[in-house]
């Protein structure tokens, strides 16, 4: 009983520490949502709609952008919750000083490099990131960005592939509703 505790107990600690770096952040879309709503979206599709049940998997979930969007650091998050889930939140994290093509570029190669439980990650994150585009695109993004987006997403899906079927053919019916013009 203890083990269950514990894992329980990564999970939560991950969702606090996630809601405490991610307070003052915002979502780009029109209603400008709490920035912490998009974590927990992803750990919940990976739960409920992934089947995934390893604690460290949503806990990495629950963290994913935090280096890359707050002042958090690697040897912090590898403290507080171990080497497995800063190992998967640092595959995860783009480098912000790099332009955003680039970034974008590397994500695409570096989704198929990834482990198990950065590629579940990532799928989810593309999820719940197509998810709040075709139900409520970022304030001033026109149908060509949308698409651009969208596109982009899949070839990063599309090299990531072979890790989690139901999260893949999820992305896909999702991506079959793309907006077309």
């Amino acid at each position: 009983m203890p083990k269950v505790r514990d894992e329980l107990g990564l999970v939560l600690r991950a969702v606090q520490f996630a809601a405490h770096k991610h307070t003052d952040q915002r979502r780009k879309d029109v209603r400008k949502k709490p920035y912490i709503n998009h974590p927990i979206a992803l750990a919940e599709v990976l739960h409920t709609d992934g089947g995934v049940r390893d604690p460290a998997v949503i806990a990495a979930a629950l963290l994913h952008d935090t280096i890359e969007d707050t002042v958090t650091t690697y040897d912090e998050l590898r403290g507080l919750f171990g080497a497995g889930v800063a190992d998967t939140v640092a595959e995860l994290t783009d480098t912000r000083f790099l332009r955003t093509e680039t970034r974008k570029r590397l994500q695409v190669s570096k989704a198929g490099k990834s482990s198990a439980a950065a590629k579940q990650v990532k799928l989810a994150d593309k999820i719940c990131n197509l998810r709040d585009i075709l139900a409520s695109p970022p304030a001033g993004w026109s149908l060509k960005r949308r698409q651009t987006y969208l596109d982009w997403a899949k070839e990063v899906v599309d090299q990531a592939r072979g890790v989690n079927p139901r999260l893949e053919r999820m992305f896909d019916r999702l991506y079959r509703q793309r907006p077309v013009g």
